[in-house]
């Protein structure tokens, strides 16, 4: 069965990369395991789509429309990852950042990592889900200090321990959610399969407690403001890979758990409470990131605070409830990942090449840095929203579910954040990308992994955005299912 590869492939290479010495070939095997794991999301995908869910393992495992389409956004991000890895590995190595044997305990932990993201989306209790979401938070920890220096070693503390007093407040959330189940004279059980089809018999008001802590617990993993304080650190500290890897899977992977809850939620009857609160967060993350956007100086900070921007986004689109917004919300996941992915391979190259993280020390990347330069342009105008990227047609969906809802105000808000947004994105990488290059710095050989990865990147997001302007009714279709449970 496909999920069966998904989830071994990254375990048998987590175990691969403790035997073999050349951490370059270790790469190259990453890179086939994980094209394997690619193509068996999308098998499962329509497997899923047909069928409708599939359960496995005793019901351990339980996949409906919502886990394939994760699974599939985490395989798609976690392939060029493994690509990108190649290069970046190789020069940290070459450049004496890091020994060959850390290398191979890079690939370790980047296979385990993955591993525990992919579980996230594949377990039918809820209890093992918030264990796999606080894998992932331990496991990433040390990809967030490898380098070892004071800003990444602090920064891996902070998220540690804001994530895990985050994670206190769902695991409350989760018992609360299970209490409400027994409290209704059904058996004791943590199955969301168990869950969903009598949450209508459940006690509401437990359940509105319960949501709040999932909520609060979940969002702050996920870098909902203002629970958001440890992202920026993190993302900015970790190695450009795995800084993809968390902000294009890793967050989305607390959006699923906060589906999940939200969906019984939606079972029981309270749809209005839930679409409020995941609003307001929305809303609120949306203003204070574009803000702190604005002011930033540190190039993967700015991105950091970026992935908070579309956090909201999603957010939003979820909480207005339409089925035009759900498609927008779904669809901005897996475009966000893509692109931000993009936008944190390049600022790796940037930042091995300049040696700084500091955007007014760098200056004519497109020198320094043809296809990266070019990549960073691209990927500017994607992230801010621009057709024919895919990320434009993400968010006109969730614009108009808005203006079609009557909910004006989420509307200008959207608008507005999203220009002062595109604005400080052409300020600040209008002065990296052109210019003339500080004395010293002359072009750089830009390896063929990072291009690879580039290009896969950018063909999805340029798909994307084409070839779904005539799948709307596809979209509309999927969206009508995905909250169906």
């Amino acid at each position: 069965m496909a999920i069966f590869i998904i989830l071994g492939v990254p375990v048998l290479l987590a175990i691969g990369a403790l035997f073999v010495r050349r951490e370059r070939l270790c790469g190259i095997i990453n890179c086939f395991g994980y094209f394997a794991v690619l193509c068996a999301s999308v098998i499962l995908f329509k497997e899923i789509v047909s069928a409708g869910h599939i359960r496995a393992f005793f019901d351990f495992i339980y996949l409906d429309l919502l886990s394939a389409v994760f699974i599939l956004v985490i395989s798609v991000i976690a392939f060029a990852a493994a690509i990108y890895s190649i290069g970046y590995i190789r020069k940290d190595v070459e450049q004496r950042i890091i020994s060959e044997r850390k290398a191979r305990f890079y690939y370790l932990f980047f296979n385990l990592f993955c591993f525990s993201i992919f579980c996230v989306p594949a377990m039918n209790n809820l209890g093992m889900l918030w264990v796999a979401i606080e894998m992932t938070t331990l496991i990433s920890a040390f990809l967030v200090g490898f380098y070892n220096s004071k800003e990444s070693v602090e920064a891996a503390w902070k998220y540690i321990i804001i994530c895990s007093v985050g994670i206190i407040f769902a695991l409350l959330g989760t018992i609360l959610f299970s209490y409400a189940f027994s409290n209704s004279g059904l058996s004791k059980s943590l199955n969301w399969s168990d869950m969903a089809p009598v949450a209508h018999m459940l006690d509401k008001n437990i359940l509105k407690i319960a949501f709040i802590f999932i909520l609060v617990g979940y969002g702050t993993k996920a870098g909902l403001a203002p629970m958001h304080t440890w992202l920026p650190d993190a993302h900015s500290q970790a190695v450009a890979p795995i800084s993809a890897l968390l902000s294009g899977v890793l967050l989305k992977t607390a959006i699923y758990a906060i589906l999940r809850f939200g969906i019984i939620i939606i079972k029981s009857g309270e749809l209005a409470y839930f679409a409020h609160l995941m609003i307001l967060f929305g809303a609120i993350s949306l203003v204070i990131s574009s803000g702190l956007i604005l002011v930033q100086k540190d190039l993967k900070r700015l991105l950091a605070y970026s992935s908070i921007e579309h956090i909201g986004i999603i957010s939003i689109g979820f909480g207005l409830g339409s089925p035009l917004a759900i498609a927008g919300a779904t669809l901005h996941v897996f475009n966000h990942a893509v692109t931000k992915s993009l936008m944190f391979f390049g600022a790796g190259n940037i930042v091995s090449a300049y040696k700084k993280h500091n955007m007014n020390a760098i200056r004519g990347v497109i020198k320094a840095l043809p296809f990266t330069g070019i990549a960073v342009l691209l990927g500017v105008f994607a992230l801010s929203g621009f057709p024919p990227f895919s990320i434009f047609i993400s968010e006109i969906m969730i614009i108009i579910a808005a203006f079609t809802n009557g909910s004006y105000f989420i509307a200008g808000l959207l608008l507005a954040t999203l220009s002062a947004v595109f604005g400080s994105f052409i300020y600040h990488f209008g002065k990296i990308l052109f210019g003339n290059l500080p004395k010293g710095t002359v072009m750089q050989k830009e390896p063929l992994s990072s291009k690879l990865a580039f290009l896969f990147l950018f063909i999805l997001i340029c798909a994307t955005g084409i070839v779904l302007i005539f799948k709307n009714k596809d979209l509309l279709w999927l969206a009508q299912r995905l909250l169906q449970g």
